[in-house]
């Protein structure tokens, strides 16, 4: 059964990321501000990234990946930028190495 990753832009210019099963009822469901807490008080949302997977195990991993993001990583993904979102990927894998963990001993 196929499913998506989907990204929505919320009147408070903020993003929701969800996945679903059934695309077109889940935003409908959104729109109505049936579809989350968060979202129903952000109306009016609007759709801006979709993703198509396999199963929804596959959708559901995605989500939690991109949740994660920051909001230009995000923004880079609904731009289609990859070039972009490899650069992010990269300045926060140089972040973090610049800050090694604390060991105890």
């Amino acid at each position: 059964m196929k499913a998506w990753l989907y990204i929505l832009k919320c009147a408070d210019d903020s993003y929701y990321t969800g996945s679903t099963n059934n695309l077109a009822l889940r935003i409908t469901q959104h729109i109505r501000g049936e579809g989350s807490e968060y979202t129903s008080r952000r109306l009016p949302i609007k759709l801006v990234y979709v993703e198509e997977f396999q199963s929804e195990h596959e959708a559901f991993l995605r989500e939690r990946q991109v949740k994660g993001w920051s909001r230009a990583k995000k923004e880079a993904l609904i731009r289609g930028d990859f070039d972009a979102l490899t650069a992010l990927s990269r300045s926060h894998s140089c972040l973090a190495s610049n800050h090694p963990e604390p060991v105890e001993g």
